[in-house]
């Protein structure tokens, strides 16, 4: 007789249910390879380490078998002395991707020597997250011909299908809706198990049933998915709030940790290329930008072990990558409006590719800098033409700047010094937003040394002052604390009359 908890595995190696993936025979064939390691790659929940498992068992290769986690910090001092150990049989090396550079660097030599060798007594298994095996490359290009790198991907439904199969028959149930259950799971094993053992349990098949006929299971796909989705939401709704909120919530922001959850979500296996992502939303490459090249993204996932745990980035590769099925199933099904206003955003939506746009003489060059970068460590994007010099090359230079201020920034901010006006492209950019004072979207800052009268269209709208005799440093952080309250305001004004 069978268990639920035995035949619908919530964690762990199937026993009753083991469906063989695609990749099997490859994994099989390269087991038996001597010196040939393997470097096994893909996403979370499709049965990668399952697969080895089975596939060492059915090779005769179990008894001498290692496995070992580069998430175990017990385990990486035997990890850096695999090399040295001799004859080793079978090593696994599992969540290859959370080893440190030394030990990657140890592992790709100790492939390169077993590969060269043909040595038939030991044989190096590394499993971890797409294109872990890059790393390899990277340390030593000629590693590439010396392994099979075999890349798991998300299964098809029939192999879903076969797996509730099996369980129905290992419990003696039919489950009514199993193939909805097969779809709900999009491709992974790891969901499949913990709905089918939902909906089991709703409906009492604990055990397998001792009864001539199968016994039925009526529970519907929508009361699994809201249990499931109940279980879950009590461990990653914490998660995914200190994600999407970053080090520190910026309500007036562009939320970009949160948007790459959202394109996360999105995404058909949990793994989000950013350089991609960044492409496809230009309204929101530069906050992105800021946080990636700045280190701020990988400082989140670093100093917070549950993030840390469940979220992944390789810096090399730009790729960004949820570790466990279960948590990219929730945030599938987040509503992602109501999820923003409950982790304190005031609204996410980008109608503009600037947030500010900053207009100035170039002796004003260090409070626009000063308010560039206060304002982008705020999550907010700023046109500052220092920081796009990149991007305006090889382009007419009045083409690409004329759309900014008349409508891709959500407000302009002149710095109205008494050199703005003698300018040549400071006329330019006011003859592109001057039309925009009458709604309310320049902010002008007027210096307090420049001579009455000038820009006279200013000093009909409120706008904000600097002197250039006091502190820049501190007056740049008042003028910027303004400017984000002003931000707020409007989308909270925004969220309201969305509502």
């Amino acid at each position: 007789m069978a268990t639920l908890e035995d035949v619908f595995k919530k964690s762990g190696v199937p026993t009753h249910t083991f469906v063989a993936p695609l990749e099997y025979d490859r994994v099989l064939v390269s087991l038996r390879t001597p010196g040939r390691c393997i470097v096994v790659e893909g996403p979370s929940g499709i049965g990668k380490t399952s697969c080895i498992k089975k596939a060492i068992d059915d090779s005769g290769t179990g008894d001498s078998c290692l496995f070992l986690s580069g998430r175990k910090q017990s385990d990486l001092e035997l990890i850096k002395e695999l090399p040295s150990l001799g004859a080793l049989g079978t090593v696994v090396v599992d969540d290859f991707h959370r080893l440190g550079d030394q030990e990657k660097h140890i592992l790709t030599d100790f492939v390169k020597t077993l590969a060269d060798e043909e040595d038939a007594r030991s044989k190096l298994i590394l499993i971890g997250i797409n294109r872990s095996g890059q790393a390899l490359v990277e340390y030593a290009p000629d590693v590439l011909h010396r392994i099979e790198t075999i890349r798991f991907g998300r299964t098809n439904v029939e192999r879903i299908q076969e797996l509730v199969k099996l369980g129905e028959r290992a419990l003696n149930c039919e489950i009514a809706v199993s193939e909805e259950l097969a779809n709900e799971a999009e491709g992974s094993f790891a969901i499949a198990q913990i709905l089918c053992h939902e909906a089991c349990l709703q409906a009492r098949i604990l055990e397998t049933a001792e009864q001539v006929s199968p016994a039925g299971v009526h529970t519907s796909l929508p009361a699994v998915r809201e249990s499931v989705l109940s279980e879950f939401g009590t461990r990653f709704f914490p998660i995914a709030r200190d994600f999407a909120t970053g080090r520190k919530l910026r309500r007036e922001g562009r939320a970009p940790y949160l948007h790459l959850l959202r394109w996360l979500s999105q995404s058909s296996e949990g793994v989000l290329d950013t350089r991609e992502a960044m492409a496809a939303n230009p309204e929101l490459k530069d906050s992105i930008s800021q946080v990636i090249s700045k280190g701020h993204l990988s400082a989140l996932i670093s100093e917070s072990d549950a993030i840390g745990q469940l979220i992944h980035f390789e810096q090399s590769t730009h790729l960004l990558t949820l570790e466990d099925p279960k948590l990219l199933y929730f945030i599938r099904h987040l509503i992602w409006s109501n999820f923003a206003r409950q982790v304190g955003y005031f609204n996410i939506d980008v109608a503009t590719r600037y947030d500010f746009a900053l207009s100035f003489a170039g002796e004003e060059r260090a409070l626009a800098e000063a308010l560039f970068n206060e304002l982008s460590a705020r999550e907010i994007a700023v046109f500052y033409d220092r920081n796009e010099q990149h991007r305006i090359l090889g382009n007419d230079v009045e083409e690409y700047l004329a759309p900014i201020y008349r409508s891709e920034s959500r407000f302009v901010v002149p710095l109205l010094s008494p050199d703005y006006p003698k300018k040549i492209w400071t006329k330019f950019e006011s003859d592109n937003f001057k039309q925009r004072f009458g709604d309310n979207s320049v902010i002008p800052v007027w210096f307090s040394n420049s001579v009455p009268g000038i820009f006279d269209e200013s000093r009909r709208y409120g706008g904000l002052t600097f002197d250039p005799d006091q502190d820049l440093t501190k007056q740049a952080l008042s003028i910027c604390e303004a400017l984000c309250l002003k931000l707020a305001e409007e989308k909270r004004a925004d969220e309201t009359s969305a509502a």
